[in-house]
């Protein structure tokens, strides 16, 4: 296990997982500038490592993150927040790239505010029963900027994303299942051997085919229906021609699992 230059960060390679835990526990991992800047410095590492197939976002201590360390980055984000050269951006929000292969979020504790947008923005999200949620900016005069008021509606419903949203009110971890924000809710001591066997299973599949599938889902969300149709039919014949397909094809036909290269 490695860590970033602030220690905010750690990242660890097991094959073809790549796990990037928060690291400042003492604060329960509220997000201050080298927190949000080393977390897209390693996405931005997960994206481009060749390897790694699958990035599994966790904490350290016991909370996920309390959010956003307000008096700290307030400022910065009034005047602009630039994600760190060679970053990837976590929350699909803030102009920059974002990661081509699947995220899976594990949370725990606390799990405010720009924590709710890291799990909206990721492509899986568990989370131990313990877990306490919140959406409370406009408690604080402001309103959620990582995506939240974007993605919450689409994900939970309208009128259940408003309850939230515009109270800031708290809810427990069954509450966040029933809206769609998790899709298990686990006892706090399997949330990480859960959350790595799932990562796993999947990290197991062919990456073109993940990378491409995901890609559509995202393309119907952000250019709509018709897009993702159109984009479609090039997709599959290019993914036809890859070795991958090729060794699914002889895999399916010698009852084995598939040996995925990536090409």
């Amino acid at each position: 296990m490695t860590h970033s230059a602030s220690g905010r960060v750690s990242r660890e390679q097991r094959g073809p997982l790549f796990l990037i835990g928060l690291d400042r526990p003492a604060k329960r991992n509220a997000f201050d500038l080298d927190l949000l800047n080393d977390l897209s410095l390693a996405y931005g590492e997960f994206e481009r490592d060749g390897q790694a197939r699958v990035a599994l976002v966790f904490a350290h201590g016991e909370h996920f993150t309390a959010g956003l360390d307000l008096a700290q980055v307030a400022p910065t984000f009034a005047a602009g927040w630039q994600l760190p050269a060679g970053g990837c951006d976590p929350w699909g929000v803030f102009g920059g790239p974002r990661v081509s292969k699947p995220v899976i979020v594990a949370a725990q504790g606390y799990c405010l505010t720009i924590g709710i947008e890291l799990m909206l923005a990721s492509d899986i999200s568990l989370c131990a029963s313990n877990t306490r949620f919140a959406q409370m900016e406009v408690q604080r005069g402001i309103l959620p900027f990582g995506g939240a008021t974007l993605r919450l509606p689409q994900t939970a419903g309208w009128g259940n994303a408003m309850r939230w949203l515009l109270t800031g009110d708290e809810f427990d971890a069954h509450e966040a299942y029933r809206l769609g924000l998790v899709q298990e809710v686990l006892a706090s001591e399997e949330l990480m051997p859960r959350a790595l066997q799932l990562a796993e299973r999947i990290a197991a599949q062919a990456p073109l085919g993940v990378q491409a599938t995901l890609a559509s889902a995202r393309q119907c969300i952000t250019e709509g229906e018709q897009a993702a149709i159109d984009g479609l039919l090039p997709a599959v014949q290019r993914l036809m021609a890859s070795a991958d397909a090729a060794e699914g094809v002889r895999a399916m036909q010698e009852r084995r699992p598939g040996e995925f290269k990536g090409c």
